[in-house]
């Protein structure tokens, strides 16, 4: 029988509490009517999977499989489906990360109450951890043709938070010459904003604790330069890396928070913009007068609606944009594998995305 796996309940103080992986076998689902069956070849992790299993994340469920990331195939559709789902039979697809929003630019149309992110939560049974996936006809798109299955798996939860942040918040800052930075170079949703900003024919700089990630986003990804941001003066660094034509930064991307609005408020232009989509420092950002002086913007972003999905989707088709992959192991039931992917991301040592291989594909001919 398939596999799926989920998180196992011990006891435990949030933060403390490390849950162990749990391997089931499971039936194979029948899809039902505006449904199709999606044979998984790859899914992919997000920090949001480790922040379950070390219970700081709402909603946890112990009986839906993990994981938001998906790439497969569909095998199965079920009855009143579309001619396009239909024509989707036997082609490989991208599962969406969430359920929910639509299309609203401002937000989840329901938030906290439809709204929810796949993966071992109680809003939704979906998750790409498992063999086999029953999804709604909407909940797929077709898969770019030159993405092998990892790299389709490490694009969907990466790709549309970076994408929202970059494109549809930065206040129209993703445009050819313009300055943007881009911080903690490695993570999988900086590596796509990268890769985005940089084929929408922007400047981009990057900050990283490890030099070689740096030296990697400049020589392999396109990036302009970058600092360091352990050392005390990074920002100063950075300044003078800036182009003498154009000497600011016009817009900041920033998953870290701290003090990221201190940093860079002398660097970015008047007007200039800094998105958070996460902050992983700490749950507070300063604020400072002078950025206020400045009439900075400081936007909150995260993840994004189906439509911004669609619209990441034929831009990465478009450009034939190939997500970072930092490693692969192979089995649902490589409990010890898998386990490495998660030491992988506690240690920060990616560069890119953790990848679990569910089944073979043909997918070594795209490479």
């Amino acid at each position: 029988m398939p596999y799926s796996l989920t998180v196992k309940k011990i006891e435990g103080k949030p933060g403390e509490v490390y849950y162990p992986l749990q391997l089931n076998t499971v039936p194979i689902p029948t899809p039902g009517p505006n449904q199709v069956l999606v044979k998984l070849a790859a899914a992919a992790l997000n920090h949001r999977d480790l922040f379950i299993r070390q219970h700081l994340y709402p909603g946890i469920s112990f009986t839906n499989p993990l994981l938001a990331d998906g790439y497969g195939t569909v095998t199965a559709v079920g009855a009143s489906c579309s001619a396009a789902a239909q024509g989707l039979l036997n082609k490989p697809v991208l599962l969406l990360p969430h359920r929910g929003w639509a299309s609203d630019p401002d937000g989840p149309e329901n938030l906290g109450r439809d709204f929810v992110i796949i993966g071992a939560s109680r809003g939704t049974d979906a998750g790409t951890a498992q063999e086999y996936i029953v999804v709604g006809e909407d909940d797929v798109v077709p898969a770019p043709e030159h993405l092998t299955a990892a790299e389709g798996a490490a694009l969907p939860l990466v790709g549309l938070t970076g994408w929202r942040a970059l494109v549809s918040k930065s206040g129209g800052n993703a445009e050819p010459g313009r300055n943007i930075l881009v911080t903690g170079i490695g993570g999988g949703v900086a590596l796509q904003v990268l890769q985005f900003a940089v084929a929408r024919g922007c400047s981009v700089w990057v900050t990283s604790g490890d030099k070689r990630k740096i030296e990697r986003a400049v020589e392999e990804l396109g990036a302009k330069g970058g600092v360091c941001y352990k050392d005390a003066d990074w920002e100063k660094q950075l300044g003078g890396l800036l182009p003498r034509e154009r000497p600011y930064l016009d817009a900041v991307i920033d998953g870290a928070g701290g003090d990221i609005v201190g940093r860079t408020v002398k660097l970015l232009k008047p007007g200039g913009v800094i998105v958070s989509y996460g902050m992983t420092v700490g749950p507070k950002m300063d604020w400072l007068m002078q950025a206020t002086l400045k009439h900075i913007d400081l936007k909150g972003s995260t993840m994004g609606s189906t439509r911004e999905f669609k619209e990441m989707v034929d831009f990465v088709k478009a450009h034939k944009i190939r997500p970072v992959v930092s490693r692969v192991v192979k089995g649902l039931d490589n409990l010890e594998g898998i386990d490495s992917l998660f030491e992988d991301m506690k240690a920060g040592r990616q560069f890119g995305k953790l990848v679990i291989q569910i089944s073979e594909d043909d997918s070594s001919s795209k490479l």
